[in-house]
């Protein structure tokens, strides 16, 4: 039988939801049981990238950083993380913006969970940032959950199904949206991608909130379909080449913060400058880690296991 989860219900939420209800076993394993198709990421990852060490530039130069509170600094990246809240009662909304200035645009990277590639495969944020020594984390579109999409991360295909529309960063320090079905993956790597996600939608084009986003549903899939209403949010936003805002909305806790709509999350975007804007997963997966530290507040009680996760190394 169909159901239709709320959103932010995956992996491990589901499998309880199935077992309760009686769910099927292919439900099972098509959404909760693991399924490994790369068992080594960082050997993967050395041996395919299509990226030269040139085109890397000198990401991992960590020499030199300093870090506060609040602040990271070093030859690789700056990150400037501050917390806004406005509103009162059961209408507040909190929220934390990280603002990225990148020395080079393969300082943004990408980390699997588990350092696997497949479906269903999670670990928390924090793991996932701490295996891979990152000073900053958030989560990212949550690949895992879905069996297309296109996805390119550090350099390197791993799936290649056009499905919707998705951001691709380049290593020359640009970003967009584009349309997953018009083109592949290999033409995506030969204009020099770096990193692609596909989750959705996107919330700001050429500086404007991206008109009908509260009435867009990002999947027609089992179990993901709806992102509407005010919920906990992740985001990424580009100012300019190199230049990234990261928001995390905390949320579903009344006088804390409620979490926003589709068209709140894309006006702060557009009130901190950005000129494109793009949803990640959210709901109990938003979560932004800085230097040991969760800085967001998860609407779980505590962080969700998700695929993957955006960091900056330090």
């Amino acid at each position: 039988m169909k159901r239709r989860l709320a959103y932010g219900l995956t992996a491990g939420g589901l499998a309880v939801a199935l077992v309760a209800t009686g769910g099927t076993v292919w439900a099972l394993d098509r959404f909760v049981i693991p399924h490994v198709v790369v068992d080594d990421v960082a050997a993967y990852e050395a041996g395919q990238s299509a990226v030269s060490p040139a085109a890397r530039g000198a990401a991992g130069d960590t020499s030199t950083a300093i870090v506060t509170d609040t602040s990271y600094t070093s030859a690789d990246a700056s990150i400037q993380i501050t917390t806004t809240t406005a509103g009162s009662g059961r209408d507040t909304v909190t929220y934390h913006v990280a603002d990225l200035t990148l020395g080079d645009a393969t300082a943004l990277r990408a980390a699997f969970a588990n350092n696997q590639v497949g479906e269903n495969i999670t670990a928390l944020v924090s793991e996932t940032a701490e295996a891979n020594d990152a000073v900053f984390a958030v989560n990212g579109d949550y690949y895992g959950f879905r069996d297309d999409g296109i996805i390119i991360r550090n350099g390197v295909v791993y799936r290649d199904d056009g499905a919707r529309d998705g951001l691709v960063f380049y290593t020359d320090g640009t970003a967009e949206v584009y349309d997953e079905t018009q083109t592949t993956a290999a033409d995506l790597l030969a204009d020099g991608a770096w990193n692609t996600l596909s989750f959705g939608p996107a919330l700001v084009e050429d500086g404007a909130a991206v008109d009908g986003i509260d009435q867009i549903e990002v999947d027609t899939n089992f179990g993901n379909h709806s992102v509407q209403g005010e919920h906990p949010r992740t985001a990424i936003g580009i100012i300019d080449d190199n230049h990234i805002v990261i928001v995390v909305v905390d949320g579903r806790e009344p006088g804390y913060s409620r979490g926003v709509t589709m068209t709140e999350l894309a006006d702060i975007f557009v009130s901190l400058g950005a000129r494109t804007a793009y949803n990640l997963d959210g709901g109990g997966s938003a979560e932004m880690w800085f230097d040991g530290e969760l800085i967001s507040r998860p609407s779980n009680g505590g962080e969700r296991a998700t695929s993957d996760i955006l960091y900056i190394g330090g």
